[in-house]
C-alpha cells in the first residue's frame, strides 16, 4: 500500500523558523509537545534545533497517520497559522457556521483557534475519510 503525501517537508521547514513557538510540531500532529515547546520557547531553543533534523521523519510519520483528500492540510495549516482568527480555515473545510462565528468573534476569543491547532489534523482526516 503506498502512502499518499498529507503533509509538506517545505512547510515544515517554513513553520520550523516560528517553531520555537511549536507550530511545526502542532503541523504534524503532535500538539502535546506543541504546547510545550510554545510554554518553553523550543526547549530553551535546544529542542527547536534538535527539530531541524526531526522534520523528515515526522513528516512521514503524519504521512501515515492522516488520511488524504480533497481538503489539503497545506492550505489549511496556512490559513489556520495566518487567518486563523478570521476562521478561514475553517470556512476553507466547508465549516461555514463555525468560519463565521469566529470573524464575529477573533476565533472565538482564541480559544476556538487554539482548539483547532490542537485538532486540525484530525479534522481533515475525519472529512478526507468520509469523501472516500
Amino acid at each position: 500500500m503506498q502512502r499518499q503525501d498529507t503533509h509538506s517537508k517545505l512547510i515544515g521547514y517554513l513553520l520550523w523558523i516560528f517553531g520555537f513557538l511549536g507550530s511545526h510540531r502542532f503541523y504534524y500532529g503532535k500538539p502535546v509537545t506543541g504546547t510545550i515547546w510554545f510554554f518553553t520557547l523550543g526547549l530553551l531553543f535546544i529542542g527547536w534545533i534538535i527539530d531541524l533534523f526531526l522534520i523528515p521523519s515526522m513528516d512521514r510519520e503524519a504521512d501515515l497517520r492522516f488520511t488524504a483528500g480533497d481538503t489539503d492540510y497545506n492550505v489549511a495549516w496556512i490559513l489556520l497559522t495566518f487567518l486563523g482568527v478570521f476562521g478561514v480555515h475553517r470556512m476553507y473545510q466547508g465549516k461555514w457556521i463555525t468560519g463565521i462565528i469566529y470573524l464575529l468573534t477573533g476565533g472565538l476569543f482564541l480559544i476556538g483557534v487554539l482548539y483547532d491547532f490542537w485538532t486540525l489534523n484530525s479534522q481533515i482526516s475525519i472529512k478526507n475519510a468520509q469523501r472516500g
